[in-house]
């Protein structure tokens, strides 16, 4: 009898943990980031003027990294630089504008001018936070222009980008290559059919190039696979059920997850992390639930509803 109450105590409380997840486990078993992996390390951002980056940046900057930040917008950069407090910050922050869709030669200057701002160290992590995400739209109203400008960012930019920095990288030994990319890397997003496709292109870039090449010539690299996030950009969502991960708590996981090396680290509230959970280790049961669920997730996304709420779970055919 001792034996089975136990059993069941150590279910139910494995059962609160799964219900009150905000990350997998793996990651939520890691309480703090490793100051000393940040500390006086060069921290390259992409995407630093808002959201997620700017927090990251402030973050990142109170834990005594030394920075370099990268946006379309100056302006914004040297805004968010003014805010940031550390040990490097502000007077060192470097502020380094970027257009990922640029072209492969101006990604070069930007690489060459990121490796001179520090010359005792050069970049030892590369944050690739920055996204072009359009409102969600239907497959077949995708154009031409959306799907280019969407994968000029997302994907050839940013692998540009790695492809000339990491040579840098392999000849001190060392860095490290942190991936923002998102939950619908890993599950169906109901409206976000291209957006989706550029995450899963990343995903499968970077697993790929970190097993068969950098972390066998000490490169690391953290794939980071967020749900929905409260940041500014959706602060007047019209989805109020929807319960999405503070922005700064995102950003804190992020950090946790690099400096603890993970290699891929999944941030949200449930459902989501079941429905990832149930796609990546049960695929079968995990698309036959979303196959079941489908129309009315469809129905949702297309009028700016939550594809995710507990009630399309349950099989109710409207998200509130």
């Amino acid at each position: 009898m001792l034996v089975v109450f136990i059993f069941v105590f150590l279910f139910f409380i494995f059962l609160y943990k799964f219900i009150t997840a905000y990350a997998d486990f793996t990651l939520m078993s890691k309480k703090q980031p490793k100051r000393q992996e940040i500390e006086d390390m060069v921290v390259w951002i992409t995407g630093a003027s808002r959201g997620i980056g700017e927090i990251l940046a402030k973050q990142l900057a109170s834990l005594g990294a030394k920075l370099i930040i990268s946006a379309r917008n100056e302006v914004e950069l040297n805004r968010v630089r003014t805010q940031l407090k550390g040990k490097h910050a502000p007077d060192e922050v470097k502020i380094l504008p970027l257009d990922l869709s640029s072209g492969e030669d101006s990604l070069w200057i930007a690489v060459e001018k990121a490796e001179s701002f520090f010359p005792d160290s050069g970049v030892d992590y590369m944050i690739h936070n920055a996204a072009f995400e359009r409102p969600k739209t239907s497959i077949l109203d995708v154009t031409e222009e959306g799907l280019k400008a969407t994968f000029d960012v997302n994907v050839l930019g940013t692998i540009t980008l790695t492809k000339l920095l990491a040579p840098f990288m392999l000849k001190r030994g060392h860095g490290h290559f942190v991936v923002m990319s998102s939950a619908a890397a890993k599950a169906p997003a109901p409206g976000q059919a291209v957006y989706s496709a550029s995450k899963y292109a990343l995903n499968g870039y970077f697993h790929t190039a970190a097993q068969r090449y950098l972390c066998q010539k000490g490169i690391q690299v953290t794939v980071i696979c967020p749900g929905p996030i409260a940041t500014s950009n959706n602060a007047g969502s019209r989805v109020p059920s929807e319960k999405r991960v503070p922005s700064e708590r995102c950003a804190e996981l992020t950090i946790i997850a690099a400096t603890h090396g993970l290699k891929e680290a999944w941030i949200s509230y449930q459902p989501v992390l079941t429905v990832m959970y149930l796609v990546q280790y049960m695929p079968t049961i995990g698309y036959w639930v979303m196959d079941k669920i489908g129309k009315s997730r469809v129905e949702a996304a297309e009028q700016k509803g939550n594809t995710y709420s507990l009630s399309l779970m349950l099989g109710k055919k409207k998200a509130t």
